[in-house]
């Protein structure tokens, strides 16, 4: 239950915190686009581990992270990194975990047998 509690807070500040702190570049797509809302909190909540944590994104989910588009992928992960919380975690593993969630759900959306 804290686990969710935990994944909950880091997601609202996913989605809401850094216009101050973000760069003017990616807050500027970001909000240009409106890409704080196009995708559902479920999916946030599954997509969120897959790239900060450990965890695994599945076919809807995928297929609402792909419809955002990899520019508005890069910008929030890239304005979360920016967030002190996260001061710890290495940008390079996460932009690569990054990579690698975007690739995966591209196969999984493309995939002829999608997984549930």
């Amino acid at each position: 239950m804290e686990s969710l509690h935990v994944y909950s807070v880091l997601v609202v500040l996913f989605l809401t915190c850094g216009a101050v702190m973000a760069t003017k570049e990616n807050d500027q797509i970001i909000k240009e686009n409106n890409y704080e809302t196009k995708m559902g909190l479920p999916c946030v909540l599954e997509a969120f581990p897959s790239i900060f944590k450990t965890g695994s994104i599945f076919n809807k989910c995928c297929g609402e992270l792909v419809v955002l588009g990899k520019v508005c992928h890069s910008a929030l992960v890239k304005r979360t990194l920016e967030n002190p919380l996260f001061k710890d975690l290495s940008p390079a593993t996460i932009i690569a975990k990054s990579i690698q969630t975007w690739n995966n759900c591209l196969a999984l959306i493309d995939s002829p047998f999608p997984s549930a």
